[in-house]
Protein backbone atom coordinates (compact mmCIF):
# COMPACT_ATOMS: atom_id res chain seq x y z
CA UNK A 1 0.00 0.00 0.00
CA UNK A 2 1.45 3.42 -0.56
CA UNK A 3 0.69 6.50 1.43
CA UNK A 4 2.12 10.53 0.94
CA UNK A 5 4.14 11.74 3.54
CA UNK A 6 4.54 15.24 3.62
CA UNK A 7 7.33 16.65 5.97
CA UNK A 8 5.20 19.39 7.11
CA UNK A 9 3.14 17.36 9.51
CA UNK A 10 5.64 14.60 10.29
CA UNK A 11 8.09 14.41 12.96
CA UNK A 12 10.72 12.35 13.18
CA UNK A 13 12.69 10.23 15.46
CA UNK A 14 15.96 8.28 15.13
CA UNK A 15 17.39 5.34 16.43
CA UNK A 16 21.42 4.48 15.26
CA UNK A 17 24.13 1.91 16.26
CA UNK A 18 27.62 3.22 16.33
CA UNK A 19 28.96 1.72 13.58
CA UNK A 20 30.64 4.28 11.69
CA UNK A 21 28.68 4.61 8.30
CA UNK A 22 25.72 5.16 10.77
CA UNK A 23 26.82 7.49 12.30
CA UNK A 24 28.20 9.44 9.12
CA UNK A 25 23.97 9.08 8.12
CA UNK A 26 23.01 10.45 11.23
CA UNK A 27 25.39 13.54 10.88
CA UNK A 28 24.08 13.81 7.25
CA UNK A 29 20.15 13.37 8.08
CA UNK A 30 20.84 16.47 11.10
CA UNK A 31 21.56 19.06 8.29
CA UNK A 32 18.34 17.99 6.15
CA UNK A 33 16.03 17.46 8.62
CA UNK A 34 14.85 18.35 12.44
CA UNK A 35 14.10 15.37 14.96
CA UNK A 36 12.34 14.95 17.83
CA UNK A 37 11.14 13.09 20.72
CA UNK A 38 9.80 9.48 20.75
CA UNK A 39 6.95 10.61 21.95
CA UNK A 40 6.32 13.57 19.85
CA UNK A 41 7.05 12.10 16.61
CA UNK A 42 5.34 9.92 14.28
CA UNK A 43 8.01 8.23 12.74
CA UNK A 44 10.92 6.71 13.69
CA UNK A 45 13.80 6.60 11.38
CA UNK A 46 16.01 3.61 12.31
CA UNK A 47 19.70 3.90 11.09
CA UNK A 48 21.43 0.61 10.77
CA UNK A 49 21.57 -3.33 9.40
CA UNK A 50 18.82 -5.99 9.97
CA UNK A 51 19.73 -7.13 12.98
CA UNK A 52 19.78 -3.85 14.77
CA UNK A 53 16.21 -3.01 12.86
CA UNK A 54 14.92 -6.38 14.42
CA UNK A 55 16.36 -5.48 17.84
CA UNK A 56 14.53 -1.63 17.63
CA UNK A 57 11.14 -3.50 16.52
CA UNK A 58 11.16 -5.58 19.23
CA UNK A 59 12.07 -2.41 21.81
CA UNK A 60 10.09 0.51 20.51
CA UNK A 61 6.62 -1.64 18.60
CA UNK A 62 4.40 -0.49 21.32
CA UNK A 63 4.57 2.84 20.36
CA UNK A 64 2.14 2.12 17.25
CA UNK A 65 4.48 4.05 14.95
CA UNK A 66 5.83 3.09 11.36
CA UNK A 67 9.89 2.31 11.24
CA UNK A 68 11.74 3.87 8.49
CA UNK A 69 14.99 2.26 7.54
CA UNK A 70 18.38 3.19 6.38
CA UNK A 71 21.14 1.08 6.12
CA UNK A 72 24.36 0.78 6.90
CA UNK A 73 25.17 -2.74 7.32
CA UNK A 74 25.78 -5.23 4.76
CA UNK A 75 22.35 -6.39 2.82
CA UNK A 76 19.56 -4.22 4.89
CA UNK A 77 16.59 -6.63 3.19
CA UNK A 78 14.65 -4.82 5.79
CA UNK A 79 15.92 -1.42 5.04
CA UNK A 80 15.69 1.06 2.40
CA UNK A 81 19.08 2.48 0.34
CA UNK A 82 20.03 5.49 1.61
CA UNK A 83 21.40 8.27 -0.69
CA UNK A 84 22.33 11.90 0.48
CA UNK A 85 20.77 13.35 -3.30
CA UNK A 86 17.27 11.21 -3.11
CA UNK A 87 16.48 10.96 0.67
CA UNK A 88 14.32 14.11 0.88
CA UNK A 89 12.30 13.14 -2.04
CA UNK A 90 11.72 9.48 -0.95
CA UNK A 91 10.28 10.46 2.18
CA UNK A 92 7.70 12.58 0.54
CA UNK A 93 5.84 8.82 -1.13
CA UNK A 94 6.46 5.28 0.48
CA UNK A 95 5.00 1.84 0.60
CA UNK A 96 4.46 0.64 3.87
CA UNK A 97 4.35 -2.85 4.81
CA UNK A 98 2.47 -4.41 7.77
CA UNK A 99 3.95 -7.66 10.00
CA UNK A 100 2.93 -9.96 12.48
CA UNK A 101 5.02 -11.92 14.39
CA UNK A 102 5.86 -15.37 15.16
CA UNK A 103 5.22 -15.35 19.41
CA UNK A 104 6.88 -18.69 20.93
CA UNK A 105 6.54 -20.01 24.33
CA UNK A 106 9.56 -21.96 25.79
CA UNK A 107 9.00 -24.49 28.76
CA UNK A 108 12.32 -25.22 29.48
CA UNK A 109 14.04 -28.65 31.03
CA UNK A 110 13.21 -26.79 34.51
CA UNK A 111 9.65 -26.29 33.72
CA UNK A 112 10.06 -22.48 33.30
CA UNK A 113 8.00 -20.56 30.97
CA UNK A 114 10.06 -18.33 28.71
CA UNK A 115 7.80 -15.77 25.62
CA UNK A 116 9.75 -14.04 22.67
CA UNK A 117 8.89 -12.84 19.13
CA UNK A 118 10.39 -12.84 15.71
CA UNK A 119 9.95 -11.40 12.99
CA UNK A 120 11.79 -13.56 10.65
CA UNK A 121 11.80 -17.10 11.78
CA UNK A 122 11.97 -19.53 15.55
CA UNK A 123 14.61 -21.77 14.99
CA UNK A 124 15.08 -25.20 16.87
CA UNK A 125 18.75 -25.89 16.92
CA UNK A 126 20.82 -28.84 18.66
CA UNK A 127 22.88 -27.67 22.01
CA UNK A 128 25.46 -30.17 21.36
CA UNK A 129 27.58 -32.16 19.75
CA UNK A 130 24.28 -34.98 19.68
CA UNK A 131 21.74 -34.22 16.63
CA UNK A 132 18.45 -32.69 17.86
CA UNK A 133 15.61 -35.61 18.23
CA UNK A 134 12.24 -33.81 18.02
CA UNK A 135 8.24 -34.26 17.49
CA UNK A 136 6.30 -31.14 15.22
CA UNK A 137 2.41 -31.09 15.76
CA UNK A 138 0.23 -28.62 14.22
CA UNK A 139 -2.53 -28.09 16.68
CA UNK A 140 -3.99 -32.05 17.09
CA UNK A 141 -2.45 -33.44 13.78
CA UNK A 142 1.43 -34.70 14.27
CA UNK A 143 3.37 -33.31 11.24
CA UNK A 144 6.17 -35.67 11.68
CA UNK A 145 6.99 -38.22 14.61
CA UNK A 146 10.14 -38.22 14.96
CA UNK A 147 12.74 -35.82 13.24
CA UNK A 148 16.56 -36.19 13.89
CA UNK A 149 18.25 -33.15 12.30
CA UNK A 150 20.85 -30.54 13.52
CA UNK A 151 17.23 -28.25 14.13
CA UNK A 152 14.42 -27.34 12.13
CA UNK A 153 12.34 -23.48 11.41
CA UNK A 154 9.63 -22.20 10.91
CA UNK A 155 9.64 -18.79 8.64
CA UNK A 156 7.32 -15.78 7.82
CA UNK A 157 7.11 -14.80 4.77
CA UNK A 158 9.45 -11.76 5.51
CA UNK A 159 11.69 -14.08 7.05
CA UNK A 160 11.56 -16.85 4.28
CA UNK A 161 14.63 -15.25 2.55
CA UNK A 162 16.41 -15.12 5.45
CA UNK A 163 17.76 -18.32 7.59
CA UNK A 164 14.76 -20.48 5.95
CA UNK A 165 16.32 -19.47 2.06
CA UNK A 166 19.90 -20.19 3.33
CA UNK A 167 18.64 -24.39 4.85
CA UNK A 168 16.79 -24.56 1.15
CA UNK A 169 13.41 -23.72 2.46
CA UNK A 170 10.97 -21.97 -0.09
CA UNK A 171 10.53 -18.48 -0.74
CA UNK A 172 6.61 -17.00 0.70
CA UNK A 173 5.00 -14.37 -0.85
CA UNK A 174 4.33 -11.40 1.54
CA UNK A 175 0.61 -11.84 1.16
CA UNK A 176 0.32 -15.27 1.00
CA UNK A 177 -0.46 -15.78 4.61
CA UNK A 178 1.40 -19.18 5.47
CA UNK A 179 4.40 -20.34 7.34
CA UNK A 180 7.53 -22.38 6.45
CA UNK A 181 8.55 -25.56 8.12
CA UNK A 182 11.97 -26.15 7.38
CA UNK A 183 14.61 -29.02 8.37
CA UNK A 184 18.28 -27.87 9.00
CA UNK A 185 20.47 -30.45 7.77
CA UNK A 186 17.42 -33.83 8.12
CA UNK A 187 19.56 -37.00 8.69
CA UNK A 188 16.11 -39.22 9.90
CA UNK A 189 13.69 -38.83 7.22
CA UNK A 190 16.64 -38.00 5.20
CA UNK A 191 14.16 -37.20 2.15
CA UNK A 192 11.88 -34.82 4.48
CA UNK A 193 12.27 -31.36 3.38
CA UNK A 194 9.64 -29.22 5.17
CA UNK A 195 6.31 -28.43 4.94
CA UNK A 196 4.63 -25.31 4.32
CA UNK A 197 1.53 -24.41 6.52
CA UNK A 198 -1.28 -21.67 6.82
CA UNK A 199 -0.62 -18.73 9.28
CA UNK A 200 -3.16 -19.63 11.80
CA UNK A 201 -1.70 -23.03 12.34
CA UNK A 202 -0.61 -23.48 16.20
CA UNK A 203 2.62 -25.85 15.92
CA UNK A 204 4.54 -27.28 18.96
CA UNK A 205 7.81 -28.78 18.97
CA UNK A 206 8.51 -31.79 21.96
CA UNK A 207 12.06 -32.72 22.12
CA UNK A 208 12.15 -36.42 22.45
CA UNK A 209 15.31 -36.69 24.18
CA UNK A 210 15.85 -33.65 26.96
CA UNK A 211 18.74 -35.24 28.77
CA UNK A 212 20.99 -36.46 25.56
CA UNK A 213 19.90 -34.25 23.01
CA UNK A 214 19.56 -30.52 24.54
CA UNK A 215 18.09 -28.22 22.26
CA UNK A 216 17.59 -24.41 21.94
CA UNK A 217 14.58 -22.10 20.79
CA UNK A 218 15.54 -18.96 18.93
CA UNK A 219 13.33 -16.07 18.60
CA UNK A 220 15.39 -14.31 15.58
CA UNK A 221 18.63 -13.27 18.05
CA UNK A 222 16.83 -14.07 21.49
CA UNK A 223 17.99 -17.47 22.50
CA UNK A 224 16.10 -19.78 25.38
CA UNK A 225 18.98 -22.84 25.95
CA UNK A 226 17.41 -26.23 27.41
CA UNK A 227 14.16 -26.10 25.47
CA UNK A 228 11.66 -29.12 26.13
CA UNK A 229 8.36 -27.98 24.36
CA UNK A 230 8.43 -24.90 22.18
CA UNK A 231 4.85 -23.45 21.30
CA UNK A 232 4.62 -21.22 18.29
CA UNK A 233 1.72 -18.94 16.64
CA UNK A 234 1.38 -15.92 14.59
CA UNK A 235 0.49 -12.59 17.50
CA UNK A 236 -2.09 -10.82 15.50
CA UNK A 237 -2.11 -8.44 18.34
CA UNK A 238 1.47 -7.15 17.46
CA UNK A 239 1.75 -5.48 14.05
CA UNK A 240 4.71 -3.84 12.53
CA UNK A 241 4.56 -1.21 9.78
CA UNK A 242 7.88 -0.94 8.10
CA UNK A 243 8.44 1.73 5.47
CA UNK A 244 9.53 1.74 2.14
CA UNK A 245 10.61 3.82 -1.06
CA UNK A 246 8.46 3.90 -3.88
CA UNK A 247 11.08 1.97 -6.08
CA UNK A 248 12.28 -0.59 -3.11
CA UNK A 249 9.04 -2.31 -1.66
CA UNK A 250 9.83 -6.30 0.14
CA UNK A 251 7.53 -7.19 -2.14
CA UNK A 252 10.08 -6.44 -4.69
CA UNK A 253 12.91 -7.87 -3.02
CA UNK A 254 11.16 -10.79 -1.89
CA UNK A 255 10.51 -11.57 -6.14
CA UNK A 256 14.20 -10.37 -6.56
CA UNK A 257 15.30 -13.31 -4.68
CA UNK A 258 12.94 -15.54 -5.70
CA UNK A 259 14.77 -15.13 -9.17
CA UNK A 260 18.05 -15.30 -7.95
CA UNK A 261 17.28 -18.92 -6.21
CA UNK A 262 15.73 -19.96 -9.49
CA UNK A 263 18.30 -18.69 -11.74
CA UNK A 264 21.35 -20.93 -9.03
CA UNK A 265 18.64 -23.48 -9.26
CA UNK A 266 18.70 -24.66 -12.77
Amino acid sequence: MTKSLNNKQNKFFIVYDNNVNSLKIKKILEKKITFFSLSKSNIIIVIGGDGFMLHTLKKLYYMNKPFYGLNSGNYGFLMNKFSEKKFLRNIKSFNSIQINPLEMEVITKKNQKKRAIAINEVSILRQSRQAASIKIINGKKTIIKKLISDGVLLSTPAGSTAYNLSVHGPILKLNSKKLAITPISPFRPRRWRGKIISEKSKISIRNLNVVKRPISAVADNNEVRNARAINIRINKNIKFNLLYDKNNSLHKKIKIEQLRKEIFSD
